[in-house]
């Protein structure tokens, strides 16, 4: 989520992110996804696709994700299209993460503040795969879009076809985030046979109802369900020092409190508040940003960081790929010292100690 203070210059957050990017493919994490918003002054990327084009070319083994694409703001079509191009830029180092679109604001401004945000979500992913794995011409119909090429297709000059991704096994791989406590959508996103990631601003008590879910998806199409697909995303950083740690992990300047405070605001006046809650009958008035920061930010030097983790785990069960949600760098030097403390001595002690 590229949640920065609204004075920030654009173009300047916006090559912070770059950078942060970057910085991940050389220490050697994983995956980076970028997230997105078009009505939105704290989170400026109106195109997850458009951000990862501006990276490929700058890095060389981390998959490169939307995190996430809201399907009810594109057209499938064009989203189909735009896709495989960069999986065939990125020559397979792509993923398609995706979401129905939950920024109010955003909803409004495409028309979809009243309608059934999960109902177009599914044609859309359900039209996007489609393009991806069948032959022209397309003729499609569904209750949000229609999608033809039947008209127009030919054959011997290539028109009416609809860019393939470079990935064909079948296709990309999809992942959807997770959110809600005891969610079902991600029964779904294990039938069909896609990757969860449990969001980093949930309560841990919440995260560990995600995997029985998503097991129970898998089962239903006769699919084990495999833990190490499991991604869990979590607010961490790392310090050399504990006052440096607490000062910039939970202070009164620390990005994460400005990130807990951002995104607090903006579920407690949309009703969805109860996500930060550690039990269903919490007061709202309790759920403060201090909070907030108290039980979903882990700050500390490696010893803490790779204790909590550790716990963490125990508490909410296997899962294969913790998730280092990015946040502004107030202090370039010290969120670019928590990225490397993180990949260079945590995880290697982490992994260490699960075997």
């Amino acid at each position: 989520m590229p949640l920065h203070p609204a004075d920030r210059p654009i173009s300047e957050t916006l090559r912070e992110d770059r950078e942060a990017f970057i910085l991940a493919d050389e220490l050697g994490f994983s995956e980076a996804y970028m997230g997105e918003h078009v009505t939105d002054r704290f989170e400026p990327v109106p195109n997850s696709l458009m951000f990862i084009a501006w990276v490929a070319e700058a890095t060389k083994n981390i998959k490169l994700a939307t995190g996430t694409a809201n399907l009810g703001h594109h057209h499938p079509a064009a989203l189909a299209g735009e896709a495989s191009m960069i999986d065939h830029m990125l020559k397979g180092r792509f993923m398609l993460g995706i979401s129905p679109g939950n920024l109010q604001s955003d909803s409004e401004v495409f028309g979809t503040l009243d309608i059934d945000r999960n109902e177009k979500f599914e044609e859309a992913i359900n039209h996007i795969i489609a393009l991806w794995t069948e032959d022209p011409p397309y003729n499609r119909e569904g209750k949000y879009w229609n999608i033809s090429t039947a008209k127009t297709h030919q054959e011997d000059l290539g028109q009416g076809y609809i860019l393939k991704p470079y990935q064909r096994d079948p296709h990309p791989d999809i992942f959807g985030t997770v959110v809600a406590p005891y969610s079902k959508g991600v029964i779904e996103i294990g039938k069909r046979g896609w990757i969860p990631v449990s969001a980093n601003f949930l309560q841990s008590k919440w995260v560990a109802t995600h995997w029985p879910n998503y097991a129970e998806g898998c089962e239903a199409v006769g699919r084990k369900a495999d833990p190490s697909v499991w991604r869990v995303a979590r607010s961490i950083f790392v310090a050399d020092d504990d006052k440096v740690a607490k000062d910039y992990g939970t202070g009164p300047q620390s990005p994460y409190r400005f990130y807990f405070h951002q995104l607090g605001e903006k579920l407690r006046r949309s009703g969805k508040l109860g996500l930060f809650k550690t039990s269903r009958d919490q007061h709202e008035e309790d759920v403060t940003t201090d909070f907030m920061v108290d039980s979903l930010v882990m700050a500390g030097t490696v010893d803490k960081i790779v204790d909590d983790l550790l716990a963490f785990r125990e508490e909410v069960g296997d899962f294969g790929t913790l998730v280092y949600a990015g946040h502004d760098w107030v202090d370039p030097a010290l969120g670019k010292r928590s990225m490397e403390l993180m990949a260079t001595e945590v995880m290697p002690r982490v992994n260490k100690a699960i075997g």
